[in-house]
């Protein structure tokens, strides 16, 4: 059994990817299409970009409900500057950037500042920022935009989709953080015990903040691809897309209790979603029985997640039991 668990965690997702893969490519004769898996990498690149900052979150214990929200406001923001305002697209981008990272910022200050636990606190931000959205609109979709905006979503660079270039660039951005800042090390620390965390000497409440930032940053960044994709900006994109962005998170191995997962991991988790997601889109399956399933992967991701935990736990303790059976028998 200890063998088994052993080979899940570090296997399993890779398999389930390869077998979804598999089933899909049988169960439909149009999914190994050239055409049909570079929009599969076109999806997954702007999941994968925010699952970046939801890594980041979860990794201090938070979680990150207004994702979606922030990927909508941030494309309407960055339309309105275009067709507005007559901004070029790179500054009307930065600006849009810059609108998620206040909406991190705002949830970096409910979280922090007053204390309002982190999944009430950006369950209100999502409220607010997709109402937000709306008023900007009038709930009118915006478009108008210069035809080389169009690049950053449906460019290529040879067989490569922009989009797809600019989610490892993100990856290897959120990898040096985790890895190789002591920034990263604050992050876990902060997920395995907070108080703790303080007692070293970590600023709890200026990590969780920046952390938020960031999050809002790359939201940010894939509203802008998924604004430049659709070529259009529309209050109510991307609704319910934080469930994926989580869901994809956990199934890479992110504990949601905090403190445990690497960003490996989470790139499988992205494409498992990204891959089961334009599956069923082929299969013709409905709109309400793909949140079922979204619905059920998430249940067995987080219910996986809090096994392991627990085996871990008493693995922990069993060692620790053995250690001290073993210091009373060696004392004279």
């Amino acid at each position: 059994m200890k063998n088994f668990n052993k080979f899940a965690s570090r296997y399993g997702m890779a398999l389930v990817l390869v077998g979804l893969i598999i089933f899909f490519s049988f169960a439909s004769e149009f999914f190994l299409t050239q055409q049909n898996l570079t929009n599969v990498l076109r999806q997954v690149a702007m999941l994968g970009i925010a699952s970046v900052g939801m890594t980041l979150v979860v990794l201090t214990g938070g979680i990150d409900l207004s994702v979606g929200s922030t990927i909508a406001l941030v494309g309407v923001v960055t339309a309105l500057c275009m067709s507005t305002l007559g901004l070029d697209m790179y500054s009307a981008a930065l600006l849009g950037i810059l609108t998620g990272a206040v909406v991190g910022a705002i949830n970096g200050l409910a979280v922090t500042v007053f204390a309002i636990p982190a999944l009430i606190a950006t369950l209100g931000t999502l409220t607010a920022v997709r109402g937000f959205a709306f008023i900007l609109t009038d709930g009118i979709p915006i478009f108008g935009f210069p035809p080389e905006f169009s690049y950053l979503g449906r460019g290529m660079i040879g067989p490569v989709p922009v989009p797809v270039l600019t989610m490892f660039a993100v990856f290897v951005i959120g990898w040096v953080i985790l890895n190789r800042l002591e920034f990263g090390r604050y992050l876990y620390a902060i997920g395995g015990n907070r108080e703790a965390a303080r007692l070293s000497g970590i600023s709890v409440n200026l990590t969780l903040m920046i952390t938020y930032v960031l999050a809002g940053i790359f939201s940010g960044i894939a509203g802008v691809i998924m604004l430049s994709r659709l070529n259009s900006a529309q209050p109510n994109v991307a609704n319910a897309f934080e469930m994926d962005v989580i869901t994809a998170v956990v199934l890479g191995g992110v504990s949601i209790a905090g403190g445990e997962g690497r960003f490996t991991g989470v790139i499988f988790g992205v494409f498992i979603i990204g891959v089961l997601s334009n599956g069923m889109v082929l299969l013709n399956v409905q709109d309400y029985w793909q949140l079922v399933v979204k619905g059920g992967v998430l249940m067995a991701a987080v219910g996986l997640d809090q096994y392991y935990t627990r085996v871990g736990r008493r693995a922990a303790s069993k060692k620790q039991s053995d250690a001290m059976i073993s210091a009373q028998q060696l004392a004279p």
